[in-house]
């Protein structure tokens, strides 16, 4: 499998350190701020897995962002300058059976927009 136009998707190890407040905001108006904050501690603490950028769509339920969105296409412009991204924060939501993204929905559409069986390193909890 190779990507469109053969661009390499780089990837940070470990999510930025903003990106958990970041998620805490997104999780904070789906869950409880008791739960959104067990959660984010969970996040820090899990272990990176890589999950197919298609995957990530299926199990989320969302849909796809074009590259008209200003944050996708800044994602998309860091993709191709072999700028490094953060890894995805995901929540396994199992009442709702969906992958809650708590944060990094713009990177998963951008690299989408390369390569939809990328694997994307996430963190899930």
């Amino acid at each position: 499998d190779h990507p469109r136009n053969n661009t390499v998707i780089q990837w940070l190890e470990e999510p930025e350190e903003h990106d958990y407040p970041a998620a805490a905001s997104y999780l904070n108006l789906v869950y409880s701020p008791d739960k959104a904050d067990l959660l984010v501690s969970a996040l820090r603490s899990a272990r990176v897995a890589r999950y197919k950028a298609k995957d990530i769509f299926r199990a989320s339920g969302l849909s796809l962002l074009g590259t008209s969105n200003s944050h996708v296409e800044k994602n998309r412009k860091k993709i191709r300058n072999g700028k490094p991204l953060s890894p995805v924060l995901l929540v396994r939501d199992v009442s709702r059976g969906k992958v809650v993204i708590a944060d990094g929905y713009h990177r998963v559409c951008a690299v989408y927009t390369f390569d939809e069986d990328a694997l994307i390193p996430c963190k899930l909890v």
